[in-house]
């Protein structure tokens, strides 16, 4: 582990999205992982009870600490409860207590791994995923201020916020329900509800502060996902930055990870080749009290190196400054 040692990551926190999907035993993927120089990791939701199997006995032995784990966890194969489904907002009573009941099932998993939260996607607007790609097609082909994008994404605007709502008030009653259960459990973890990759998915900026106000005292907070709130802000649902006024004492953590056009989970600054952009998301960084680097298969180890030196030297000018 020499070469972890010359590139120790400290506090922060790196996901298994990054490997999965090429590593087939549990123990492989946390040993590249380490050999990054992270101490901690992020469970993500692929990760399998076989996989857990090899995993839990690193996590006792304090060979790996685990940050978060991010719900549904462990990996369920039903699309129900999958990453993009309208899970703590489902209008059947019986699919909406799944989605508590599974998620509950996070926390006790984050909770025995010692771990500080989990990473949660609370639901959506289920708008068919050909329509959002359409409006993806028009970004790309003709600009956000095109006349024809504008009129579709006025269309679309209009349809979500006419739905939204009960959508919303179904995913405060179930993470109410999910934290006076995990309290009664002892389960000493937190929520971060994610901000999420595609317009019609929740939350907002605006509905994560509704949430959140209507759960003061419950262990909920907004997970930040710096690469997926630059998507949204590209496509108009909110301003990634200026709308975090207010949310920013309610951070439990953040993806880091940048954007290029609308393909995410790249090195930040290294990627892009912009050395300023992403400094607009450095606040919400500092101010989260689990960091974790989300990234995808593409970026190779000398990248990710090369993109948390960038960062961290960024950081550290911050605090010189401020």
């Amino acid at each position: 582990m020499k070469e972890s040692l010359l590139h120790d990551k400290g506090e922060y926190s790196f996901s298994t999205c990054w490997n999965i999907r090429r590593q087939s035993g549990g123990r492989a993927m946390i040993e590249e992982i380490a050999e990054l120089g992270f101490r901690r990791v992020e469970l993500n939701y692929n990760v399998t009870t076989e996989m857990l199997k090899e995993i839990e006995p690193m996590i006792e032995r304090g060979e790996i600490g685990i940050s978060s784990v991010h719900n549904t966890f462990p990996h369920t194969p039903d699309p129900d409860y999958g990453t993009d489904s309208v899970l703590l907002g489902f209008e059947d009573e019986a699919r909406r207590r799944k989605a508590v009941e599974l998620l509950v099932r996070s926390a006790e998993y984050a909770h025995r791994y010692g771990a500080e939260a989990v990473v949660v996607h609370p639901g959506e607007v289920p708008i068919p995923h050909a329509d959002v790609k359409h409006l993806e097609k028009l970004y790309h082909e003709e600009g956000r201020e095109s006349d024809v994008y504008r009129k579709a994404w006025a269309s679309f605007i209009e349809r979500r916020e006419s739905e939204a709502d009960g959508y919303v008030k179904r995913i405060i009653s179930s993470l109410d329900e999910v934290s006076n259960l995990a309290a009664s459990k002892g389960l000493n973890v937190r929520f971060g509800i994610e901000t999420r990759s595609r317009p019609n998915q929740m939350p907002t900026l605006a509905e994560a502060k509704t949430i959140i106000d209507a759960l003061k005292g419950a262990p909920v907070g907004i997970w930040y996902d710096t690469g997926h709130a630059i998507m949204m802000d590209r496509l108009g649902l909110y301003d990634s930055v200026g709308e975090m006024e207010g949310l920013m004492d309610h951070i439990v953590g953040v993806h880091i990870h940048e954007t290029i056009g609308l393909s995410d989970h790249w090195c930040p600054y290294v990627h892009s080749g912009d050395p300023n952009f992403y400094d607009a998301y450095l606040p919400m960084i500092e101010r989260a009290g689990v960091k974790v680097y989300e990234l995808k298969a593409a970026c190779e180890p000398e990248q990710i190196h090369e993109s948390h030196r960038l960062l961290l030297e960024k950081l550290a000018a911050r605090k010189q400054t401020g």
